[in-house]
């Protein structure tokens, strides 16, 4: 017996359709899902050495409670991965705080390299950190995906004297 459609299943599996499309958007486009994506993708860009993507992910005006500015920290991340071979950036736990016209992510970071050196500093110095490391995002326009990082910061966190 052949199945014929009509005009109102049509619309009414139409209507289904979008509904489920509309839902999906909801929940692609909430600051939390945007905030944590955006994070995802700014390590990994750091991961893969993507300088470009990561500067596309830092607001202009980014400042850190280290006093560096975009500029600035763009040039300290090149410095500071070529030396870590196979990076890997792994967050654990990380939650998200909204705010108004922002959000912080909140979430313990520990560095991996395959070069056993840098991987012992990367405890050192890193890994073996107490506090979590606080990533903040701006919202800069209506578009739900518009998120820019505009400051880094963990209290316990110093970069030695001799590195700036």
């Amino acid at each position: 017996m052949p199945v014929t459609i009509t005009f109102r299943g049509g619309l009414y599996g139409g209507l289904a359709l979008a509904l489920c499309i509309g839902l999906y958007l909801i929940w692609l486009w909430r600051p939390e899902h945007q905030v944590q994506r955006h994070t995802e993708n700014f390590f990994r860009a750091i991961e893969h050495r993507n300088w470009e993507t990561v500067a596309d992910s830092i607001g202009e005006n980014y400042q850190d409670q280290w006093g560096d500015d975009r500029t600035r920290v763009l040039e300290r991340m090149r410095e500071g991965f070529r030396w870590v071979r196979g990076a890997r950036i792994i967050a654990a736990n990380p939650t998200v705080r909204i705010e108004f016209r922002g959000a912080v992510w909140v979430g313990k970071v520990t560095l991996y390299s395959t070069d056993d050196d840098v991987m012992q500093l990367l405890d050192e110095r890193i890994n073996k950190l107490p506090t979590p490391f606080e990533l903040e995002w701006h919202h800069l326009s209506r578009k739900p995906w518009d998120w820019k990082l505009v400051r880094v910061s963990n209290s316990a966190f110093q970069i030695p004297a001799d590195m700036y």
